[in-house]
């Protein structure tokens, strides 16, 4: 294997671990975000756990987190504007990559 290979080789991997990375840090971050929303709505405990996790399903519905913004504020209603959860979420997205870090 010449140095040109090795050099690809170890791009291909540090390409993959980011979006793994990234992937894991969206994922946490909708999870945060669904927790935030459960205590705005008054959930807590199992109730909370299950709607964060509804949260990061609604995901998956696009490429993009605007589903999620649409999920949270159609059942917020007036209690969070769409700015605020979109700055909720950049915010949970530094606390959920923080706390990644920290579990490797």
């Amino acid at each position: 294997m010449t140095t040109f290979d090795d050099r690809e080789h170890a791009f291909e991997n540090k390409f993959a671990h980011d979006e793994e990375m990234k992937f894991k840090a969206e994922a946490r971050r909708n999870k945060l975000v669904g927790l935030w929303a459960a205590g705005l709505l008054g959930k807590s405990g199992d109730e909370a756990n299950a709607y964060a996790m509804e949260v990061v399903k609604a995901d998956f519905e696009e490429v993009g987190h605007e589903d999620v913004v649409r999920k949270v504020k159609g059942d917020l209603g007036d209690k969070a504007t769409e700015d605020e959860i979109r700055a909720k979420m950049a915010e949970l997205l530094v606390e959920a990559k923080g706390q990644i870090l920290n579990e490797v």
